[in-house]
């Protein structure tokens, strides 16, 4: 075990000090947070359609990333457990 934060940050493969902020945490992945995020936003997109009439306008803005959103929510699981892309 480590005696201090310079140590864990070395062996996580980022040196403190070309790296100040890996003092704070911020060189993890967001492997559980992105497709929650992803999924949200695009949910959020297909909320904002209801109640009014839809245009070929508003589908592209609007549908078009809520349905790239929700593929990539469902999609980034599902690649990542895939044994060959740790």
């Amino acid at each position: 075990m480590a005696s201090n934060t310079r140590e864990v940050a070395v062996r996580s493969g980022v040196d403190p000090e070309a790296e100040p902020s890996v003092d704070w945490g911020w060189h993890q992945n967001f492997t559980k947070g992105l497709p929650i995020a992803a999924g949200l936003v695009g949910i959020t997109l297909l909320l904002f359609t209801i109640g009014h009439p839809i245009s070929w306008t508003e589908f592209l803005f609007m549908g078009v990333p809520a349905l790239v959103c929700l593929v990539g929510a469902v999609a980034h699981p599902i690649y990542k457990r895939r044994s060959w892309r740790h």
